[in-house]
């Protein structure tokens, strides 16, 4: 099966990109704004001969089984800089495979979605029944975000002929992930490297952390099951709430942590229980095998080693 990667210099790309060579032959067409860079960061993995890499120009000039769409904001301070120009960014890049499947109505497209189409009241975890809530009437730059994904949703939807996934990722970890963006885990595994004490506000939440490895195995359920039109939550084996995470780094990794009122950056609003109990990926044959605290601590590790390494060398 040949797939096109659109937006593939974005961080959960990058990991997907090196769970398919690790296992699998699948040939990749990456596609990207800058090629050169992404060029330099597959020989960094050894990976310089393997996979064709191609500006979006380029976009179209093949045949593929399937598109993934990963363009869109990894990071939450980012999403809030940009404003509104998510919206327009999000749309294009969609417009640009939706194009692509009028030519090749069979071509399966999955778009990187995100829990935030719910909207910003996660008082409980959402679930089939769930439904969208927006402040129509007062839309703040951090709806723009879950707006947008939910815009692209509907269009999608609207395409029902098409095979269309959408895999919306909730929280996602990984050691390859940018330590200087604003997302909890990174704040913890900063002061963790420093030795120093990390600000973590008070409140109680709970997080679906989905590991590199799980969501490998969500992309191939979804390529391998039969094709279909809809929108899937993603998910691990267990959430993990912030007592047990904190509590967790602090006996494998002495994470040394300060109570402190006001300490996150809340891109898209704050979401005290920001994961989902919807199975509908288990329908295509989707089996997570981590929890989230498992594939933090792995991927922790892995950032740790890398760093002792790094001072090491």
């Amino acid at each position: 099966m040949a797939i096109a990667l659109v937006g593939a210099s974005s961080q959960i790309a990058r990991d997907l990109i090196l769970s398919f060579a690790e296992q699998s032959t699948q040939p990749l067409s990456l596609f990207v704004r800058e090629p050169q860079a992404l060029q330099s960061w597959l020989a960094t993995v050894g990976l310089q001969n393997r996979y064709a890499v191609a500006d979006y120009g380029h976009f179209g000039e093949a045949e593929y089984q399937a598109v993934i769409n990963f363009v869109g904001v990894g990071d939450p301070a980012k999403a809030l800089r940009m404003g509104g120009s998510v919206l327009e960014v999000t749309w294009h890049y969609d417009t640009l495979v939706l194009d692509y499947l009028r030519r090749y109505p069979h071509c399966r497209y999955l778009f990187l979605s995100s829990g935030a189409v719910y909207g910003s009241r996660f008082m409980e975890p959402v679930n089939e029944q769930s439904v969208a809530q927006l402040p129509v009437n007062a839309l703040t730059p951090q709806d723009y975000y879950g707006i947008a994904k939910l815009h692209a949703e509907c269009r999608h939807r609207a395409c029902a002929e098409w095979p269309i996934v959408d895999l919306r990722v909730f929280n996602y970890f990984s050691h390859t992930q940018d330590l200087a963006a604003r997302f909890l885990i990174t704040d913890l595994l900063r002061a963790i490297l420093r030795r120093e004490v990390v600000r973590v506000s008070p409140d109680y939440i709970v997080r679906d952390f989905l590991h590199p490895a799980d969501f490998y195995r969500l992309v191939c359920a979804v390529l391998q099951a039969p094709p279909s039109n809809l929108a899937v939550d993603c998910y691990t084996l267990a959430p993990v709430d912030k007592p047990a995470l904190l509590a967790a780094l602090q006996e494998k990794f002495a994470l040394q942590v300060e109570m402190a009122a006001g300490a996150a950056v809340n891109a898209t609003g704050s979401k005290p229980h920001y994961y989902s109990l919807q199975r509908r990926a288990a329908q295509l044959g989707y089996q997570p095998q981590l929890s989230s605290l498992q594939g933090i601590v792995l991927e922790a590790e892995k950032v740790l080693r890398r760093e002792e390494q790094g001072k090491g060398g």
